[in-house]
């Protein structure tokens, strides 16, 4: 009968509205974080619990050699000189794979803008004729080793930057960034973006490629430990990571480009454009990444990616298999005169970052970030701390100075996303839903469930 005599205090496990009755008569109460598992079959759950010292020492393993990874810029070309598999006819895009009839306004936006790059249209209605006459083919760039942001799009002239990973001796691929606004990867394609393009191809790409082997390597690993300890989250802050690649390129660009007037213009390209970075930290975790495929009863994911119509995801022991849903569009802070109605669903490469332990997953490095969606400090810590409950380590080399230093959250693991319902967090650009118009925000969301959902379903169906 004391039970009745003291205070009553609630912890509510339901729906947070659940609470309002007990506000209104004065009754203290706190709300639990629970969401229900992604997965109904309960036997895959006690699938997975028989086979977990075995799923256990596998992830292990390939977080191991997700973390041991050296990833360093070697180089620059041409697309169809250094990226696998690449063809005058082809072109790469973001996510997962998907045909034109598919494909949302920005994807086919940067399509049209590579084919009038590339000359084989003259103008938009001839380079969209062109894309849908299936003369074209489409591939994901993940399936040749690269990365892209937004759209992803890469057609063979394009130049892009070389990374080895010096500890596995795999390699990776990257465009050089545009800036923001009005360019390719959001899908716009005006004559001011194509002259653009042509510039980096025939200024920037030589005078990089010039100074990169003056230098012989340059160390992305480093630059984005200590970028970290400077705000950025390498992802949708890159403010720092290309003040310091800025510093490390500077006077290799100075001793070999062609002219002063080239040099100038090369370095306040750069300096400029605080999105810079972006595709090189996309890049080194791609080449940390597919360092720890192929690692069987493995259940890390190595590949988010979204290609604006579908989210998919790959895992570490399912091989090349795709698993996808919908891309969902995100809540963000949009430029005057845009509105969430004019958002495409969320689109790119760039979770690469987060499936790398950055991006959304070191977000409480970068609180700036949150304030996009009204946002504070607190709610980035909030969102950092919520991923460390669905990875298999932390980084060794990655740390958050506000964590007192504690390594970002890193290596997916599909089976805790399953059982505990809580989504990997994404810091992303918002594309316009229409081709032609080009960026209209920057936001964040968490990932669909259903690719996760599928993706531990197979691996667990198939564990043996």
């Amino acid at each position: 009968m004391k039970l009745f005599e003291s205070e009553l205090k609630v912890v509510n496990i339901g729906l947070e509205s659940f609470r309002q009755g007990l506000s209104d008569s004065g009754v203290k109460s706190v709300q639990a974080q629970f969401k229900p598992p992604l997965s109904g079959e309960a036997e895959l759950f006690s699938k997975v619990l028989k086979y977990s010292a075995r799923i256990g020492k596998a992830n292990e393993k390939a977080l191991a050699k997700i973390l041991e990874a050296k990833p360093a810029l070697v180089g620059m070309g041409a697309a169809l000189d250094v990226i696998p598999g690449m063809k005058r006819d082809l072109i790469l895009h973001a996510g997962p794979p998907v045909t034109w009839e598919r494909m949302c306004g920005p994807m086919r936006g940067g399509i049209m803008a590579a084919l009038m790059y590339e000359g084989l249209a003259k103008d938009p209605k001839e380079a969209e004729k062109l894309a849908a006459s299936g003369k074209i083919k489409y591939e994901p760039c993940h399936e040749h080793g690269a990365v892209g942001p937004m759209a992803g799009i890469i057609s063979a002239s394009m130049p892009v930057f070389i990374i080895k990973n010096e500890a596995a001796g795999n390699y990776a691929y990257a465009t050089q960034n545009e800036g923001l606004g009005k360019v390719l990867r959001y899908g716009a394609y005006s004559p001011d973006v194509i002259e653009r393009l042509k510039w980096m191809e025939a200024a920037l790409y030589p005078t990089l490629k010039a100074a990169i082997e003056l230098l012989g390597t340059i160390d992305l690993k480093a630059i984005v430990a200590q970028a970290l300890h400077m705000g950025d989250e390498v992802h949708n802050r890159n403010r720092a990571a290309t003040s310091l690649f800025y510093r490390a390129i500077a006077p290799a660009v100075i001793k070999t480009a062609r002219d002063t007037e080239t040099a100038a213009k090369v370095l306040e390209f750069i300096n400029g454009n605080d999105h810079f970075f972006l595709n090189l930290s996309m890049a080194l975790s791609k080449a940390s990444l597919d360092a720890g495929r192929g690692v069987k009863d493995s259940s890390l994911v190595v590949v988010m990616a979204r290609n604006g119509t579908d989210f998919g995801v790959q895992l570490s022991g399912t091989g090349g298999k795709w698993f996808t849903g919908p891309a969902q569009v995100p809540d963000a802070l949009y430029f005057p005169g845009y509105t969430k109605a004019d958002a495409n669903p969320d689109i790119g490469d760039s979770a690469i970052t987060e499936t790398n332990g950055l991006g959304g997953f070191a977000i409480a490095a970068a609180p700036a970030i949150v304030q996009f969606v009204g946002g504070t400090a607190a709610d980035a810590v909030s969102y950092t701390l919520a991923m460390y409950e669905i990875t298999v380590g932390e980084n060794n080399i990655y740390k958050i100075p506000y964590l007192n230093f504690r390594g970002t959250p890193t290596g997916i693991d599909v089976i805790k996303v399953a059982k505990s319902g809580i989504l990997p967090f994404i810091d992303t650009g918002v594309a316009h839903k229409k081709a032609g118009i080009g960026q209209v925000g920057a936001g964040v969301l968490s990932a669909p469930p259903e690719p996760f959902a599928k993706a531990f379903e197979y691996f667990a169906r198939n564990l043996k």
